[in-house]
């Protein structure tokens, strides 16, 4: 262990929701190092188990397809617009550097820039900046002086030959709010139309492409929840998260109408920065943000929960944020308490990095309930819920993604070799898994755990609340007691001394 690793175990503050167990996530890290050509993806134990080669530099993200295919923005030689993270080109490229597919959205009006993310239908969702010059905005209630604006807009891209085709998108120009000329367009009380963005808010940003702040809003991370079959987006300037409906048409996504959630391309939910519309509250984010994402919902901790990089979250640190969401009752819509901004007030769950980072990095929540965080340009690491840094590696890259061993890209790569040495320890038991029972469940308090044979060896019993935090802790008993607990849902975690877990959800009444 080096003196930095030390150091960061010995002064880590990690507020953790773990509900499984303090352990080393046994899986795989894929990377591509700042403006270079090769994407790495490293095991546990650093060493290389694939890389590919490619004739240019990935702008910013690199995902592994269930293929073992990468997706990955790259940049376009001859970009007219240029900018941080600046791309133009999106491409599909197989594990022996072959380009199957690529998609250039670059010209004087539009060009990608920043984050991708895949669907499951196999499209690649892109973040891009689209031209509006100050006598385009003017009419709309624009009263800034900058030459012209770069507002954000995403596509959908499928798939065609060798190409790529635009088969969906959603602009934010088209969900504006201003209130200086009643006779011009969206003009409305900004307190009344959270939904909307004011064409007027002052943002963070200064410079940006154009030179005279024309990266609007610098939206720098997108992820896709299927289930909602919902966008989430992070916007750096703003100092805000969002969520916005896919379910749309492009013609609904241009408007306030249509849609599961039936607001059409409106925001349904937005958290950081409540001033932006013109609503009492907090600043939550007071800085610079990035890496928005929907938590998995595949039985890992916080699953549903809206995670991202907060830059400056502690003023001498950035933290990783996750929230609880206030999802309405029809399972689409957000709900929020006329006059306020959308909750909840604070983070449901905080881990403070070991480091601050200015800009770009990434985070995620493992499957274990560990937190895996990329801070940009310098390492990725893996802290436990003691604040213990069980994992390293300095990889000098602007984002970085943990795959599970049994991810269908990370089987197709390595033929299973990796696996059966590195990934069947310390994993759920699935054969216990489906042994153990407890009840009653629901219970005023007492469970009873059954199946638990002496065929194994156990280290310890512990029950964790709904946000994992830590309730109790025995030994191997076959009876648990609740009783001076309250009321909601609880996880019992039965740990192995092999290192392997169980997890079981009980509801005390």
């Amino acid at each position: 262990m080096n003196f930095f690793t030390k150091l960061f175990c010995l002064t880590a503050i990690f507020i953790s929701t773990n509900i499984a167990q303090a352990q080393e996530f046994d899986g795989y890290a894929l990377y591509n190092r700042t403006n270079q050509n090769t994407v790495y993806l490293i095991d546990k134990n650093e060493d290389i188990a694939h890389t590919w080669s490619m004739n240019t530099s990935c702008n910013y993200a690199v995902l592994l397809m269930p293929t073992g295919n990468i997706m990955r923005g790259t940049v376009n030689n001859g970009n007219q617009i240029n900018g941080a993270a600046v791309g133009g080109t999106v491409q599909e490229i197989d594990p022996d550097g072959n380009v199957v597919w690529e998609f250039t959205y670059s010209s004087a009006d539009h060009v990608a820039h920043h984050d991708i993310t895949l669907m499951p239908n196999g499209n690649v969702l892109l973040t891009a900046w689209e031209v509006m010059t100050n006598a385009a905005l003017t009419p709309l209630g624009y009263t800034g002086s900058s030459n012209e604006k770069y507002p954000t807009h995403f596509i959908e891209v499928s798939q065609n030959g060798t190409g790529g085709e635009i088969v969906w998108e959603w602009h934010m120009i088209d969900h504006m709010v201003q209130d200086v000329d009643s006779d011009k367009p969206s003009f409305g009380v900004v307190s009344e139309h959270p939904e909307l963005m004011n064409i007027n808010v002052q943002t963070g940003g200064g410079g940006g492409p154009g030179g005279g702040g024309g990266d609007w809003f610098h939206v720098n991370g997108v992820d896709y929840d299927e289930e909602k079959d919902q966008i989430t987006f992070s916007s750096r300037f703003l100092s805000e998260v969002f969520i916005i409906d896919h379910s749309t048409t492009t013609v609904e996504a241009a408007s306030h109408e249509g849609g599961n959630a039936g607001k059409g391309g409106d925001f349904l939910y937005r958290w950081g920065n409540p001033e932006n519309y013109d609503m009492p509250g907090t600043q939550t984010i007071p800085g610079a943000v990035h890496d928005t994402r929907f938590i998995e919902n595949d039985g890992r901790p916080r699953a549903g929960f809206l995670q991202f990089f907060n830059n400056e979250g502690t003023g001498n640190s950035s933290t990783v944020d996750a929230l609880e969401l206030p999802l309405a009752a029809d399972g689409y819509n957000y709900d929020r308490t006329a006059g306020e901004a959308w909750g909840p007030t604070e983070a449901t769950f905080r881990h403070i990095c070991i480091d601050n980072a200015n800009g770009q990095s990434a985070s995620n929540s493992l499957p274990n309930g560990n937190v895996f965080v990329n801070l940009s340009m310098s390492y990725m690491y893996e802290a436990d819920l003691d604040g213990n840094i069980v994992w390293q590696y300095s990889n000098n890259s602007a984002k970085a993604f943990r795959y599970t061993c049994d991810y269908a890209g990370v089987e197709a790569l390595t033929n299973g070799d990796y696996i059966e040495d590195l990934c069947m320890v310390n994993s759920v038991n699935e054969i216990l898994q489906q042994q153990v029972q407890i009840s009653p469940n629901p219970s005023a308090g007492v469970f009873q755990i059954d199946g638990l044979t002496n065929d194994y060896t156990v280290e310890s019993i512990q029950v964790f609340d709904f946000l994992g935090k830590r309730a109790q802790e025995w030994g191997r008993v076959s009876r648990i007691d609740l009783t001076d607990k309250e009321a909601g849902i609880y996880f019992v975690t039965i740990r192995l001394a092999d290192g392997d877990w169980v997890t079981k959800k009980i509801i005390k009444q």
